[in-house]
């Protein structure tokens, strides 16, 4: 555990286990607590190599807006930083669609990807207006969100950017905020900045078309909850775009599926990663 410097900014990077390497990608307004359950279930026999994105967890925030080919620098660098030319990459949300970019766009740096709840942009949102009339199953209950949340998502409704919140795990409110606000090295006071930047980013991004994803050559898994904010028809489209890419829509599961099912999540990792 320990900051790295990458360019300007310290990233919070962990290293464990000894073995083919792992790369974790979190998702947004998430912290590596989010995938600590795959990284442990990881490390017994893979070298995981984890690190948080500025505005999230231990690292601090940067001046200015994010975007998720920041996020593939970003990755590369860490790699670059640890010694790996090419690691197996979970990514998770916006983690997820990291991932997705660097499969297509450095595909000598990936062995193989786990797509968690990626989006290929904003349409692809339970709530969006191009999901209208689209066959999904009834949502699960969710906790109210924290005050926070709900201003900032009301605030990017109003300027018309509708939808961002969907991003939200439903774990967020208590879990993923009470992990900012002891986590952040710039105090739970920021967290609102942050989330008006993520929202920014989720109503405006990623942009990647479909038919792009045919170049992907390592084996992908791409895996969503059958009540996820991003919809299975969705997660099946990045599927069918992937030459030979599998598809897991995991039962009783939203958004927030690597905290409501991460046994299940870890076992399809491993049975992907490791094929009898």
């Amino acid at each position: 555990m320990t900051l790295l410097r990458i360019g300007e900014t310290d990233l919070y990077t962990e290293d464990s286990g000894t073995g083919e390497p792992v790369l974790l990608l979190h998702g947004g307004f998430c912290s590596l607590e989010s995938l600590r359950h795959q990284a442990e279930a990881l490390a017994p026999d893979h070298r995981v190599i984890a690190f948080e994105r500025p505005g999230h967890g231990r690292s601090a925030d940067i001046d200015g807006e994010y975007s998720y080919e920041r996020g593939v620098a970003e990755a590369l660098a860490v790699l670059d930083a640890q010694g790996v030319e090419a690691a197996h990459v979970i990514g998770y949300s916006d983690g997820a669609i990291i991932g997705l970019l660097l499969a297509r766009d450095q595909p000598h740096r990936v062995r193989s990807l786990v797509s968690i709840s990626a989006n290929l942009d904003p349409s692809a949102f339970t709530h969006s207006a191009e999901a209208a009339g689209a066959v999904v199953l009834d949502e699960r209950a969710r906790s109210t969100r924290s005050e926070t949340v709900t201003a900032a998502s009301a605030a990017a409704s109003e300027s018309g950017g509708g939808g961002g919140s969907d991003r939200d795990p439903s774990t967020e409110p208590d879990v993923e905020r009470a992990h900012y606000d002891r986590l952040s090295p710039d105090g739970p006071q920021h967290a609102e900045i942050v989330l008006g930047k993520l929202l920014r980013l989720w109503t405006s991004q990623p942009r990647i078309d479909p038919a792009s994803l045919a170049s992907v050559a390592a084996p992908v898994l791409v895996m969503s909850g059958d009540r996820d904010t991003i919809r299975p028809d969705h997660s099946l489209l990045i599927a069918a775009s992937i030459p030979g890419a599998r598809l897991c829509i995991v039962p009783g599961a939203s958004h927030g599926l690597v905290a409501e099912r991460p046994a299940f999540i870890a076992r399809e990792i491993r049975e992907f990663l490791h094929p009898a």
